[in-house]
């Protein structure tokens, strides 16, 4: 049984766990201000939508703060813009922002959540510029290679822009993390695997697997209340993840095997909501069914990948 567990890279590399600190930079998204859309994909909530980016230093105190107590005697953190399009505002807005975040010591990488449509070169320059200090991680929301899926969800965009903006991130010495959704309405197992196939020979250094959970509140309510929106089980979750990780080429950092939402808002599928139960069953399975990373992968081309 193998995986590429982020968890494992980032200890080879720092010599202990390291921590995510959450932070907003008070970035809109195309998807909701109305340049694109006003209502976002369909299974966005719109949570803390648009938050003030306010002082970095001090988001940082309260996010380390809240892991304080599983943290232990020096921690190291990355700094992550996780809600929204965390590019998609001007260099002079986003550069102090950026530079706040990598200031401290313990601060050992950035991590900022994008969309593929929204890194034009002055931002790009910008990130090659915060690699040269640290280590820069860019997560780009793909969730699916499959177009009639990609229009139902409004992502926005089509895919050959993905696979520009995987490239431009990649000459300029960035680390990419993509996001997959397993689980989006009216695909097959196989089409998952398939997506998963696309992103291991994209170029990509990462990936993060979410399973597709239903919010209150979202377009995605709507068709889950109408039965258009039929949720996995655990046991497919599991099975089709067990496909994906061996279509997945070894060198391929998994950042995670699953997501979770807010359970005050969670609708479908409740079992979701146990987020340890979740976790022991993956690894369960894993271990029974002897999953190998890699295993069912096609040959992928040369590259250097990054944490």
């Amino acid at each position: 049984m193998y995986w590429n567990r982020l968890s494992d890279r980032l200890k080879e590399t720092y010599g202990g766990k390291v921590y995510k600190l959450s932070l907003s930079s008070g970035c809109s998204c195309p998807n909701r201000d109305g340049t694109l859309g006003s209502r976002g994909c369909i299974f966005c909530d719109g949570a803390g939508a648009f938050a003030e980016a306010g002082d970095i230093s001090a988001q940082l105190r309260a996010a380390k703060r809240r892991v304080a107590a599983k943290a232990g005697a020096h921690p190291r953190y990355i700094a992550y813009f996780q809600s929204f399009t965390n590019t998609y505002a001007p260099v002079e807005v986003l550069e102090p922002l950026y530079t706040a975040a990598l200031a401290p010591e313990d601060v050992v990488a950035l991590s900022i959540a994008t969309r593929p449509d929204c890194l034009p070169e002055d931002i790009v320059a910008l990130l090659r510029r915060c690699s040269a200090r640290k280590p820069v991680w860019v997560e780009l929301g793909l969730q699916t290679i499959h177009p009639a899926t990609a229009q139902l969800i409004r992502r926005g965009y089509p895919l050959p822009v993905f696979d520009r903006a995987v490239e431009r991130l990649k000459a300029a010495g960035l680390t990419v993390v993509v996001h997959q959704i397993l689980g989006l309405p009216g695909e097959t197992p196989e089409q998952m695997v398939e997506t998963t196939r696309y992103i291991g020979r994209s170029g990509a250094d990462g990936i993060k697997f979410h399973l597709l959970h239903v919010l209150r509140g979202t377009d995605l309510e709507q068709l889950w209340r109408a039965g258009q929106c039929p949720v996995l089980s655990l046991e497919e979750y599991i099975a089709v993840l067990e496909r994906c990780v061996r279509a997945l080429p070894r060198q391929v950092v998994i950042h995670r095997l699953t997501g979770d939402g807010a359970k005050r808002d969670l609708l479908a599928p409740l079992w979701s909501g146990d987020k340890k139960r979740v976790m022991n069953a993956i690894h369960a399975a894993f271990l029974r069914d002897d999953v190998e990373q890699g295993s069912d992968a096609l040959p992928m081309p040369e590259q250097e990948l990054h944490l």
